[in-house]
């Protein structure tokens, strides 16, 4: 063989993987974007990828997922899908509320959305309705928003003699004063006020907890909102210092050392939504992929707390709880 032969025949070879690597397909990207942190969502972040694998897709092996976390600092998440859109995604999944969802719509008309909210996607334009959302979003509403005026039921339950309940909500969170509203509400049907405290930093909530103690305030409803989550810790050791019998959203809470929780069973939903994520990466629209409800509700006590607040709580109540922590 010539010498330039030879040296042509090994150049051809020193090329084979590189063009069989060109060959292979890139794996899809899905753009996780968050209003929380994922200190406090790791366990939910499995569900997810456990919804994803039930459509054949796992994580690192045939799709990657690139998070972004605004860590309950709702101003950041419009610049945080930017990024996820110049990936480009695939696919948006958006957890943590209504601002994650926002976020994700106002930086795309085009990659689809599949989001986890707690309100009517109806009414804030991610859907033109639930059984044909119409556009690049679909997903579930998870029904945080709008379980208030339950909660304030149990607690009442719990706290019989509160005549006055606080609320803690967020200003910064969009349903914030339909929440309020809503408690409003149900706290009349019951004869009780609410005495509402807003709080969006560690220092308000340190500060609405001195108010409670000041005021003599008898028990308080967390409202559902994803900074709260992002300091679940925080309050219920807040809670525990001024011994404030408190109602949280999800059970997370309770687990953590809370008193009570009413809400969602979050690990279905997160699953659900990994679900959907990977029936839009096979090829599903999300315009004909329906808004998905609830249908299984978590009520959860921690008797420990209850008895280290002085609490004697009602056998038919504990009798209806899902879950008692001992």
């Amino acid at each position: 063989m010539r010498r330039r032969e030879f040296i042509t025949l090994l150049g051809g070879a020193a090329a084979w993987p590189l063009a069989s690597r060109a060959q292979q397909p890139t794996m899809p990207v899905i753009g996780y974007l968050s209003s929380r942190s994922p200190h406090d969502t790791s366990h939910l972040v499995a569900a997810f990828r456990r919804g994803l694998a039930e459509n054949g897709y796992v994580e690192g092996q045939n799709v990657t997922i690139e998070y972004r976390w605004a860590l309950g600092q709702y101003d950041r998440l419009p610049a945080l899908a930017l990024e996820l859109v110049r990936q480009p995604a695939a696919v948006i999944v958006t957890t943590g509320g209504e601002p994650a969802a926002l976020a994700a719509k106002a930086a795309t008309s085009t990659i689809p959305i599949a989001f986890l909210i707690g309100g009517d996607p109806t009414k804030i334009g991610l859907a033109a309705s639930y059984s044909r959302p119409g556009g690049n979003a679909t997903g579930m509403n998870i029904l945080t928003a709008t379980l208030e005026p339950k909660r304030l039921g149990l607690l009442r339950e719990l706290v019989p003699q509160a005549a006055t309940i606080g609320l803690l909500l967020n200003p910064n969170f969009p349903p914030a004063e339909s929440q309020l509203r809503d408690a409003q509400e149900a706290a009349r049907a019951l004869g009780l006020r609410i005495h509402a405290l807003r709080a969006n930093t560690d220092g308000e909530l340190a500060a609405a907890f001195e108010t409670i103690a000041q005021q003599g305030i008898a028990a308080l409803a967390v409202a559902a909102d994803p900074f709260f989550d992002t300091r679940r810790d925080k309050l219920v050791a807040l809670a525990a210092r001024h011994v404030v019998p408190t109602m949280y959203h999800f059970r997370e809470f309770a687990a953590a050392g809370g008193l009570v929780s009413y809400g969602v069973d979050s690990l279905e939903t997160y699953r659900q939504v990994g679900v959907y994520a990977g029936r839009i990466l096979k090829g599903s629209k999300p315009a004909d992929l329906p808004v998905l409800q609830p249908t299984k509700f978590e009520f959860v006590i921690n008797l420990k707390t209850a008895k280290a607040l002085g609490l004697e709580v009602p056998p038919g109540l504990s009798a209806h709880a899902d879950e008692v922590i001992e």
